[in-house]
């Protein structure tokens, strides 16, 4: 009986007890696709929550609600970090053939 006691004893005495500097972030996945004769992109957001199989995931403007067309991923980089999200990794895929799309994994500290 005392054997176990301490252990748990000692077991809880690991867990930090100041949470203060623990952080804890939210994540997100970016995928480029190129757009058709152009050199800009479109972008999808994956933020890890249940969809529905079809259902558009691409940004689009808040005002017009029209799919949001950027630059290059570092413009689209650059307007996900205005919101607070920061660049992790990335990774290229395979799209049709010759073409490719790019991910970029993003974390933002959740308060």
């Amino acid at each position: 009986m005392v054997l176990s006691t301490s252990l748990c004893y000692n077991l809880s005495a690991q867990t930090p007890t100041d949470t203060t500097h623990v952080s804890k972030y939210m994540y997100c996945e970016l995928v480029g696709f190129p757009k058709l004769l152009s050199n800009k992109v479109t972008i999808s957001v994956d933020y890890g929550e249940e969809t529905e199989f079809f259902q558009d995931k691409r940004i689009r403007d808040e005002q017009t609600g029209k799919i949001k067309t950027f630059n290059s991923m570092i413009d689209a980089l650059n307007f996900m970090g205005k919101d607070g999200w920061e660049f992790v990794q990335a990774y290229i895929g395979a799209l049709y053939g010759h073409q490719t799309e790019c991910h970029w994994i993003l974390k933002k500290r959740i308060k």
